[in-house]
């Protein structure tokens, strides 16, 4: 779904991100870890085209259809390839109600409305809280808020910065259960960046962690990942 070779990044003339090689298959969940400054967000600011490459190439697609190579695309261009990206600190519209928030990215398709509902039933506690101002939900909600509207636009490739930053615990465990069950369903792949490292294990199937800019650890999630990702983020 997703390849990223020898990629490079940052801001100006700065390196951040130095020569990374990773990949998300077709309905699978990757999740990044790594301390503040690894570079995380940087990546995925890459990935979307929020930032440019310096070097390397990002690619989207699968073995069966083939990959399209998106690294100098604009950002909206890879919304329509069909990312979609929920950037840190549940950011919503304040001043609009949830129902408003959600209106806004489905207003225009022509199953807007069954998206609506799609979404709701994924995270009912939604459903009282529509005709509320996003900026007085707590960061739970505002967090389910946002990545429901992200799946309106019903991507290929979901990217999640810090999902579970400042949420309560029962909130986190929804959410995994959610990512978790969309990704089961097929049609979805999953890019979390993630400092919950319990979160971030059981929720993927593949991990990556970044240190100063480049991949330090890489495996498959399971019982020896724990204590390869702990020594990895403890040097």
């Amino acid at each position: 779904m997703l390849r990223l070779r020898n990629l490079t990044c940052g801001y100006g003339r700065s390196s951040v991100v130095h020569g990374i090689d990773l990949e998300v298959g077709s309905d699978q969940v990757v999740s990044v870890m790594g301390h503040n400054g690894a570079g995380k967000t940087t990546l995925l600011r890459a990935v979307v085209g929020l930032i440019p490459a310096m070097t390397g190439t990002i690619e989207l697609g699968s073995a069966a259809e083939g990959y399209e190579n998106i690294t100098r695309k604009a950002t909206n261009k890879r919304v329509k390839a069909g990312i979609a990206y929920v950037p840190q600190g549940q950011q919503c519209f304040a001043h609009l109600t949830a129902g408003e928030n959600l209106r806004l990215v489905a207003d225009g398709r022509k199953n807007g409305k069954t998206l609506i509902d799609a979404q709701l039933d994924l995270f009912p506690a939604l459903r009282p809280l529509l005709a509320r101002q996003a900026g007085l939900l707590s960061g739970g909600q505002r967090q389910q808020l946002a990545i429901a509207r992200a799946l309106i636009t019903e991507p290929r490739l979901l990217i999640l910065d810090e999902p579970t930053e400042g949420i309560q615990p029962n909130v986190v465990a929804e959410i995994e259960s959610t990512i978790v069950d969309l990704a089961a369903r097929g049609g979805l792949s999953v890019l979390l960046v993630e400092q919950h490292l319990g979160f971030a294990l059981q929720a993927a199937s593949r991990y990556y962690v970044l240190r100063s800019g480049r991949i330090a650890s890489e495996g498959a999630t399971g019982a020896e990942a724990d204590s390869r990702v702990r020594e990895a983020m403890a040097i």
